[in-house]
């Protein structure tokens, strides 16, 4: 039976240990990978909230001091429960957000703000949730509270580096309700490439928040560009970014490297945090669409379940909200519904139409007009 237990630390981050060089080094290739530095020639992400559902981020971490902003303990509801900061959640946030201070970590939207949205207590699943048919019933799941509270607090993004194997329809119905606030999600897909399952079967488990729709699904490469092999692949894959090898900060201070769609999950995050910054206004299926459109490395077929469109491009990604955002949608005043242009004629009166009646009366006439004259032929060859 599956259960919808949700999982990050070791399901979908692994630590492999401090990095050896300088941590700006080591983060190089992640920036160039996904094409960063250029972007931020026009936006580092000054004005947006991304909301980190996680382990709580600690918030006395350099890169991110003056920057996070703790909500309740989603696991209860209680708004004054104080949760310890989680190792997951605060390198989520860094790979985020990290300002860079004293040459540390910097994250894809250096200059954006974090919204902590406790879900799981001490990198650990929550203790005591039900399996999957007891939650089918409850009225709301912790997933759920999360996505409703960051979308009324002021959050234009989501970033969910968690997973389960279960849709739930309080969680479905958050999404939709995050969606229409216009909140981007943005969620990992799962580290189940190498499963019994998936090799016998040619496709992974479903990760669920990554598998509603509308949430933009995020697969993990390695340095090559190429589809992580532990990386899920199935059809809620929407875009991939670096996943192996990834440094990230620790609790308190250092850094470790990271490996996991988790990782990949909070680098896409950011990018989106870029696009918002700039773009305000871009409604969450438009960002998607940024990304897919403008990504690296697009598969031969277009797209595919491994790598979807293919590796996230921070600067391509915010050219194409451009382009989105210059497509007119005008409503024009008055009686010109569709535009300027001649005039279509004016529809014809219900009815008979007299040149018809004209041309079947004609054709009335002479069928019996030919008839007649057979018949009088005929008669007259009798006598």
């Amino acid at each position: 039976m599956l259960t919808a237990v949700r999982t990050l630390a070791a399901a979908l981050l692994v630590f492999a240990g401090p990095a050896a060089d300088p941590v700006r080094d080591q983060q190089q290739w992640v920036l160039d990978a996904l094409n960063v530095e250029q972007a931020w020639t026009l936006t580092k992400g000054a004005g947006v909230t991304v909301a980190v559902v996680d382990s709580a981020v600690d918030r006395e971490v350099k890169e991110l001091q003056g920057r996070v902003s703790a909500g309740p303990d989603m696991t209860s509801g209680v708004a004054n429960q104080e949760v310890p900061p989680g190792r997951h959640g605060t390198a989520m946030a860094g790979l985020i957000a990290g300002s860079g201070e004293g040459d540390g970590l910097i994250g894809i939207a250096p200059q954006a703000r974090i919204l902590s949205l406790p879900l799981v207590v001490d990198d650990e699943p929550v203790n005591g949730v039900p399996p999957l048919e007891d939650q089918q019933s409850a009225a709301e799941t912790p997933l759920a509270r999360a996505l409703r509270y960051a979308a009324n607090h002021g959050a234009q993004v989501v970033s969910m580096s968690i997973g389960s194997y279960g849709p739930l329809r309080s969680e479905r119905e958050a999404v939709s309700y995050a969606l229409g606030k216009g909140v981007v999600l943005v969620a990992a897909v799962g580290n189940d490439g190498q499963t019994n399952y998936a090799k016998e079967n040619g496709t992974s488990y479903w990760s669920f928040p990554a598998g509603y729709s509308g949430v933009i699904g995020v697969a993990a490469t390695d340095k090559q560009g190429k589809r992580a092999v532990f990386s899920s692949d199935n059809l809620s894959v929407l875009v991939s970014a670096p996943g192996v090898g990834v440094p990230v900060v620790k609790r308190k201070s250092g850094y470790e490297l990271s490996e996991g769609t988790s990782s990949a999950a909070a680098l896409v995050s950011g990018v989106v945090a870029l696009i918002k910054s700039r773009y305000p206004s871009l409604p969450p299926e438009q960002v998607a669409q940024a990304l897919a459109a403008s990504a690296r490395g697009r598969p031969a077929a277009g797209y595919d379940d491994q790598t979807g469109y293919g590796v996230v491009d921070a600067a391509a990604a915010l050219n194409a909200a451009e382009r989105l955002t210059s497509v007119q949608r005008s409503v024009v005043p008055g009686k010109e519904h569709f535009g300027q242009g001649e005039d279509s004629p004016v529809p014809t009166r219900p009815g008979p139409d007299p040149l018809r009646l004209w041309l079947y009366g004609g054709g009335v006439l002479l069928a019996l007009v030919t008839f007649c004259g057979a018949i009088i032929v005929l008669n007259q060859r009798k006598e």
